[in-house]
């Protein structure tokens, strides 16, 4: 079974000015002259970590990390102006030029494949491939399932801690009463309810209780950028229009795809995956049958490295 490759270090490290307001944390590591290829990470607003860069083979990648707007190294914190799906896609275009690279691989995870494939639908001139992992298409049933009804059926106990810090008569509307409380002036509400509304995620990530990812997510800087940043896209429907990736994926169908998904995902259930395979026939589907939603569940991390080093032979 494939683990991650060693932790390395970057060779080199930018802030980009994207606007007035936002500036990106870019980090380049792994061989120079390598093949392109961008870490587009969860969230939105989960930012990057080191073993991130450990997906690929360091000798043949050129790996490229970003935090996205309002996260990580990116300033400023939490930040939730200009922070749209349209921005990040031309983000990306920005630290493409800026890189002076005509085309990369694309991989992300959970809101990552959402944003790789959505900047895939707007330039697939410039991607190489896609490797996505936990699929998110980012509809109204998507959404719901995981922030309203769905998940808490499979998780009541952890559902109990998310849902007591709203008010049982707001609980129809759990988005919209978590956003109001992560937007507003009362800094102990405002904290109270990210580390609630991150800690979910957390919890529900993986198939078997891990500690370290529930504690990565309820760490204060973590949580107040994911809980304000998703819920800010969330109301907002991501910003992008009803089932728009699944209807723009004729744009893609030429490029490979694989695509990896945990059978016992309860963050995005493993119906999106399908549903994305049926609209991009020539990709590869890996169903991980003992894995949640987690890259760092030892079947999809064998299956990401494993669709990395495939595609470190097929673009040489």
């Amino acid at each position: 079974m494939n683990t991650l490759y060693p932790d390395i270090n970057p060779y080199k490290q930018h802030q980009l000015a994207v606007d007035d307001v936002h500036t990106l944390h870019v980090e380049e590591s792994g061989n120079a002259q390598g093949i392109p290829v961008l870490f587009v990470h969860g969230g939105p607003g989960g930012g990057t970590s080191h073993y991130h860069r450990c997906f690929f083979d360091p000798e043949k990648y050129r790996i490229i990390l970003f935090d996205q707007r309002g996260c990580g190294q990116s300033t400023p914190h939490s930040e939730l102006e200009g922070n749209t799906s349209q921005n990040l896609i031309a983000d990306m275009e920005k630290i493409r030029e800026h890189l002076q690279i005509d085309q990369w691989l694309l991989f992300g995870g959970s809101w990552g494949s959402t944003l790789s494939l959505l900047y895939a639908e707007q330039h697939p001139d410039r991607v190489l491939g896609l490797i996505l992992r936990g699929i998110f298409l980012c509809r109204e049933q998507d959404i719901r399932w995981f922030y309203q009804q769905g998940a808490s059926a499979i998780f009541p106990d952890h559902w109990q801690d998310y849902a007591k810090v709203i008010p049982e008569n707001e609980q129809n509307d759990m988005l919209s009463a978590y956003y109001q409380r992560l937007t507003s002036d009362n800094e102990i509400a405002r904290m109270s309810a990210a580390k609630a509304w991150s800690v979910w995620e957390g919890r529900c990530s993986t198939l078997d209780p891990n500690h370290d990812v529930v504690d990565h997510f309820a760490d204060p800087h973590v949580a107040l950028a994911m809980a304000r940043i998703e819920a800010h896209y969330f109301i907002n429907q991501a910003f992008i229009e009803p089932d728009q990736i699944l209807r723009d994926a004729h744009k893609i169908q030429h490029i490979p795809t694989t695509i990896v998904h945990g059978r016992y995902d309860m963050v995005c259930p493993v119906e999106q995956a399908f549903a994305l395979y049926q609209a991009l026939p020539q990709a590869e589907l890996h169903i991980v049958r003992d894995a949640g939603h987690s890259a760092m569940e030892a079947g999809i991390t064998d299956n990401l490295i494993k669709a990395t080093n495939q595609f470190a032979l097929s673009l040489a």
